[in-house]
């Protein structure tokens, strides 16, 4: 499997080269060739899109051994990589695709199965549409909530495996796609699955409750909940430039190197399930409950830059998002964004708009009607009112509240109020 990842980054690096030799013949000025070479493609030369890239595939394996070793829709798996990266790069309007160096190209896909590859003890049940298989390790023995022993997948050109079946395959799902990954952990097989059944879009119902992220706090809640934020790459950085200094010291390439660096990927990989296992629960505990979740439509672009970018980026409020997103879905709980600008300059009580605020300012106070709370929870107030609004159901105007961040403070926000 890693000699297939090596094959498949080489064929991904292989077009991208074909790609950027075309364009660069065809977007420079006569006068302004580079200085060291311009590789000249003739003029009746086509785009070498996916499906020209596909066709030429099948000329080469005959020539290479080692093409012939990888399945063939796992290579054309690799060109289809290429192509949408090509594809998001024209729509955010930047981005070049950049070549993958060894070792980063760490998963290939199965798309197409006649039957389902997963062999073995299964029992039905499970409501997930994406079902996560563990290999494990050679001399391991399999372990799962199945069977103790015997459960395998069976993929093409490569075989048995023996898997750690973490959860069932639900009847009436078909297997279509299997990924296989390589994590600093071991060996990961993603079943995709499908059904024929249709779920409906959730509409708005119930109970409402308005969130806002940010820093001192990790996020708030419309009802006076404060969330604090763990620091999770924080925490281990020592960690990390100690593990970083011991790899600097050794000699690249050799075992002591790449032992090094697989303590720093386990790492990383420690970092990243914690943070997402943390976003996972408070995602379930914002649903218990609610039946309506609002949030801001945040530019993230912006905050992974500057002084806080670092602080930003670990707290991960894109991933945030996107998880309570697939949270809502799955608990029945509608889920929109709103407009994020002003909402910590806008008074929830009145709507006046009370000016710009510092970064230190953690207090909202109105002069027009004396309404103080948290800045954090009114921003989150504005944000629920502005998703009721969007959904066209009646606004709610908070209550005095106190500061203290107790969960309690649920409890002091009234509902009967409507603004007109």
């Amino acid at each position: 499997m890693l000699a297939w990842m090596e094959t498949c980054r080489k064929v991904y690096n292989y077009a991208l080269r074909e790609r950027k030799d075309w364009i660069a013949s065809r977007k420079c000025a006569v006068n302004a060739c580079s200085i060291r070479s311009e590789y000249i493609i003739p003029v009746d030369t086509p785009y070498p899109d996916y499906y020209k890239q596909q066709n030429a595939l099948t000329p080469v394996k005959k020539e290479s051994p080692e093409l012939q070793d990888v399945q063939s829709q796992v290579l054309q798996d690799a060109l289809k990589r290429l192509d949408r990266a090509f594809k998001f790069m024209a729509e955010r309007g930047f981005g070049f695709p950049r070549f993958k160096k060894f070792g980063q190209y760490r998963s290939f896909v199965f798309p197409q199965f006649k039957s389902n590859p997963v062999t073995g003890f299964q029992t039905a049940g499970a409501t997930s549409r994406h079902s996560r298989r563990q290999i494990p390790q050679r001399g391991e023995p399999p372990h799962g909530t199945g069977s103790p022993t015997h459960c395998r997948i069976k993929l093409p050109k490569i075989g048995m495996i023996p898997i750690n079946l973490h959860r069932p395959v639900p009847d009436g799902f078909v297997v279509k796609q299997v990924r296989v990954i390589s994590k600093a952990s071991g060996w990961y097989a993603q079943l995709i699955l499908e059904s024929g059944v249709s779920v409906p879009d959730i509409m708005p119902n119930g109970n409402s409750i308005g969130i806002d992220v940010g820093l001192e706090k990790f996020l708030a809640v419309c009802d006076g909940r404060l969330v604090e934020r763990p620091r999770f790459f924080n925490s281990l950085q020592r960690e990390l430039r100690w593990l970083q200094r011991k790899l600097r010291n050794k000699t690249k390439g050799s075992t002591n190197y790449r032992k090094a660096q697989r303590k720093i990927r386990r790492l990383h990989e420690r970092i990243y399930d914690t943070r997402k296992q943390f976003h996972i629960n408070t995602a379930h505990s914002l649903c218990d409950g609610v039946g309506m979740v609002f949030v801001e439509d945040l530019n993230l672009k912006a905050t992974s830059r500057g002084m806080l970018a670092k602080h930003c980026l670990d707290a991960a409020w894109g991933s945030f998002l996107e998880i309570l997103s697939w949270v809502c879905w799955k608990r029945g709980v509608y889920n929109a964004r709103v407009n994020p600008n002003g909402t910590s300059q806008t008074c929830p009580q009145c709507g006046t708009h009370t000016g710009k605020k510092k970064l230190s300012e953690r207090v909202h106070t109105c002069h027009e009607c004396g309404y103080i709370t948290d800045r954090d929870v009114a921003a989150a107030i504005v944000v629920e009112q502005r998703g009721l609004a969007a959904a066209g159901l009646a606004v709610k105007l908070p209550v005095e509240v106190s500061l203290s961040g107790d969960e309690s403070l649920g409890a002091t926000r009234e509902a009967g109020r409507t603004r007109k």
